[in-house]
């Protein structure tokens, strides 16, 4: 209504000053660019809220349907209780709660808690991302800020509601620590008006709105964002254990055809450090290469190339040349004998098959662990330095493919380190030199590297035995391994 009235005034202006004899080619022009202006801001969204589409309980997302994060859905449902009963808690003078932060790294579901929690409390949601609010322009942040409450509070009165969640991802955009932006204060003005509009969130609102902020970064975050009053609960969302790895590998291969031989569980030890995200794709991947290979069912063998795929990458289409893959197969079968006499048993697979930026790999099963001892850290040293320990006797020298062992038998020996397990004792890190802290690391790598060479010198038959047997197959299960070193067998 309101352009419609500007629109009319500025046409009888023009033909009254038109009629009194002015020249009204000047303000023709700048009407005209000031159009086009206007076109070309509301076209980016500058002039208009954005649309946000509302997620209703309806569609069914429950916390069922979250696998692997019991103890966060347990701390969540507490925190959304608050929501639930309102009318109890404003007769017991308890002020609701303003807002939850969802912590933890990409992939572990933080998103999905946030849509389930909606469903839980059976209110409205609304879901935006972080950098949807940044702009060159000074004040559209803001202006979104305040369209995005008042969106909430208008989509719950038609629902007939009197509750709404407002989901903010990637918070740490939107609210990463004031005047850490030296270019301009939008992020600064932005962050303000969220502050502000939380704030406003009083008991006394015909509508109750929760916001629900998710990052992976809430070091960078505000402390004034991070304050009681504002969000008022912080739940971690960590990566699953064992458990909680296997029923997500559970929830998502529920409506796929699964063999006869599949184990989960096998799977489930395996994949240590993934998130639900990539356990996803794992069961996802295992149905494409069921299918690629004309199988009515997802077979164990999917499942662990699956793995591979999510952790390495794709096979790649180069092969090495002769020389070098038996470079590559006695590299592989020390990292195997190793692993194998230092951790009986875990051992799965062992391949000289080029996967991504792997040439060759060697893949264990692991318990999920915490806390480690010295003992334990220098096992897992003695694995990193097998390969090249393997190049060095059998072949008289090493090659760069020990490139990344390496690093990790360095980060593996400042662990030691800093954790106060060397010799050195307990140390401030902070007062290590570059220079002591590389002679520490240096002395520790050396003294597991002589370690290794004896071992893989008591059983040098084993280990070529195991190299050939590589050269010839590519790829051995870890019973294969184990049975070889059973029997002492040397392949011929």
């Amino acid at each position: 209504m309101l352009k419609e009235l500007a629109a009319g005034g500025a046409l009888g202006l023009l033909i009254f000053l038109l009629f009194q004899g002015y020249d009204v080619a000047p303000l023709l022009l700048l009407g005209g660019m000031g159009v086009v202006l206007y076109w070309l801001l509301d076209k980016k969204g500058m002039l208009t809220a954005r649309s946000y589409a509302p997620y209703y309980p309806r569609q069914n997302i429950s916390f069922e349907d979250i696998g692997g994060q019991a103890a966060a859905v347990q701390e969540l449902k507490e925190a959304l209780e608050f929501l639930r009963r309102s009318d109890q808690l404003h007769s017991m003078g308890i002020r609701p709660l303003k807002g939850i932060l969802l912590s933890g790294p990409p992939g572990t579901g933080k998103t999905l808690m946030a849509r389930a929690a909606a469903t839980y409390t059976d209110a409205v949601f609304l879901a935006a991302s972080g950098s949807e609010f940044i702009e060159v322009y000074a004040g559209v942040g803001a202006q979104r800020i305040r369209s995005l409450f008042r969106e909430a509070r208008c989509l719950a009165r038609r629902a007939g509601k009197n509750r709404a969640i407002i989901f903010i991802d990637e918070l740490e955009v939107l609210g990463g620590k004031r005047g850490s932006h030296s270019s301009h204060l939008e992020y600064d003005q932005t962050l303000n008006q969220l502050l502000v509009e939380m704030d406003g969130l009083g008991t006394g609102e015909d509508t109750q709105i929760l916001v629900i902020g998710a990052t992976n970064r809430p070091d960078l975050l505000d402390p004034a964002l991070l304050r009681p009053g504002r969000f008022d609960r912080h739940v971690k969302v960590e990566l699953p254990d064992r458990e909680g790895r296997l029923e997500i590998l559970r929830l998502h291969t529920s409506n796929k055809p699964l063999g006869p031989d599949v184990n989960l569980e096998s799977i489930a030890r395996e994949t240590f450090g993934f998130s639900g995200a990539h356990l996803e794709s794992v069961a996802n991947e295992a149905a494409i290469l069921a299918l690629r290979a004309n199988s009515p069912v997802i077979r164990q063998k999917h499942l662990q190339e699956a793995v591979d795929k999510v952790m390495l990458g794709e096979k790649i289409g180069r092969k090495p040349s002769k020389e070098e893959l038996y470079r590559l197969a006695v590299h592989e079968a020390g990292h195997a004998l190793v692993a194998e006499l230092v951790q009986p048993g875990s051992v799965t697979r062992v391949t000289i098959a080029s996967r991504g930026q792997a040439l060759g790999y060697t893949r264990q099963k692991l318990d999920d662990a915490y806390l480690y001892t010295r003992e334990h850290l220098e096992g897992q040293l003695r694995i990193c330095l097998a390969g090249a320990a393997a190049e060095d006797l059998l072949l008289g020298n090493r090659s760069t493919g020990s490139l990344n062992d390496f690093k990790e038998a360095v980060r593996l020996a400042k662990v030691i380190i800093v954790s106060g397990l060397s010799d050195l004792g307990v140390v401030d890190e902070e007062c290590l030199s570059k220079e002591q802290m590389h002679r520490a690391a240096a002395e520790i790598i050396k003294v597991q590297e002589k370690k290794v060479g004896e071992l893989l010198l008591q059983h040098r038959d084993l280990l070529e035995g195991i190299a050939g047997r590589l050269l010839r197959e590519e790829t051995l299960k870890g019973e294969t391994l184990r049975s070889l070193l059973t029997t002492g067998a040397r392949a011929s």
